[in-house]
């Protein structure tokens, strides 16, 4: 039997040594409580009576069957953060916003579970059989509007599961007026079936009870080393080299500065807004489209280890320019993939 990780007196290597069992976390007490709070109050002025659970994990998830979601371990202490982060570039829900949004997307899965809406025919016409096997790897479409977006990927094109999870998590969100944002869109059919399911469910117990948690923190009796190295093998952790080019010309690689310069993926982080304000008449709905290149392109300075050299003004200027070009690129090849 381990002992408990004192996490704040050790070092990321240390960490790295340490099983996920052995980690002293929990949900109470942690930054997540109030984000959960949160979301239960949203079922709960839409009058849904899902009342799931929640536990950690070793990543986000809604397991078939049970009514409740899983939260990665990392979340529920900031040195893991910081760790995920060193690990794999990023840390997925640890942004307030992102983990709403992602809190929402399983929650989808949880009503799906509950209730077992994938059942339905109306459901089934609207985003497919939920019994089609999850791909390897999908080719989204940038271009398409039959499709909401929620998470970044495109992801509710990668199966009609998450595409109604993508589109309950969107119609759940409050204060967010998809009616009007997805006005001329294919995708707001799906948008209106979840509106009218979700007021038919409203004040009805759930079917499913089960307050099963598998994979649960307690049970996962590898490393946090062993966790990593499985998980990069996963994802093969890496970005897009398709702007390396151009992104060298903007900025300087390390070694040819020296340490007082910003990095380029700060300084894009720093001046995201006022970019993405920049570029927004030029690319209409496809918004989202422009921040998915947009994360590829600082990630991608963060690996090259560029730095920001030169005037403020000019360097956001032309990153400008140069994000309006690659994300438009994006969604014309897009199209092509779709035109074969």
């Amino acid at each position: 039997m381990g002992r408990p990780a004192h996490i704040e007196r050790m070092t990321q290597q240390q960490l790295l040594s340490v099983r996920l069992c052995d980690l002293d976390l929990a949900i109470q007490g942690s930054w997540l409580e109030e984000r959960i709070e949160k979301v239960r109050q949203e079922l709960a002025e839409r009058g849904l009576r899902l009342n799931p659970h929640f536990w950690l994990s070793d990543e986000w998830f809604s397991p078939a069957g049970v009514p409740g979601v899983a939260l990665p371990f990392y979340l529920a202490h900031p040195k893991l953060t910081r760790l995920e982060r060193s690990q794999m570039l990023e840390a997925e829900g640890a942004t307030a916003d992102g983990c709403m949004r992602l809190l929402r997307h399983e929650l989808g899965h949880a009503m799906q579970h509950a209730f077992q809406l994938q059942r339905k025919r109306e459901w089934q016409r609207l985003f497919g059989k939920a019994s089609i096997p999850y791909p390897i790897a999908y080719r989204p479409n940038p271009a398409s509007r039959r499709y909401v977006h929620n998470l970044d990927g495109w992801y509710a094109q990668s199966h009609p599961e998450e595409d109604f999870a993508e589109t309950f998590a969107v119609w759940l969100r409050p204060r967010y007026n998809w009616r009007k944002r997805y006005r001329d869109w294919p995708a707001r059919r799906k948008l209106e079936y979840v509106d009218r399911l979700m007021g038919d469910l409203q004040g009805v117990p759930k079917r499913v009870q089960s307050r099963a948690r598998p994979y649960s923190l307690p049970s996962l009796k590898i490393t946090l080393g062993e966790y990593y190295e499985r998980k990069r093998a996963h994802y093969s952790v890496g970005f897009s080299n398709a702007y390396d080019r151009d992104l060298k010309r903007l900025f300087t690689e390390c070694e040819m500065c020296n340490g007082k310069h910003e990095t380029a993926a700060a300084f894009l982080r720093r001046h995201r807004r006022e970019i993405r304000g920049l570029v927004a008449k030029w690319t209409g709905d496809y918004e989202f489209t422009l921040n998915q290149v947009l994360n590829e392109m600082i990630g991608r300075c963060k690996e090259l280890k560029l730095k920001a050299v030169g005037p403020e003004r000019r360097l956001v200027l032309d990153f400008a320019i140069l994000l309006t070009v690659h994300g438009m690129n994006y969604l014309h090849r897009g199209r092509e993939w779709h035109a074969m």
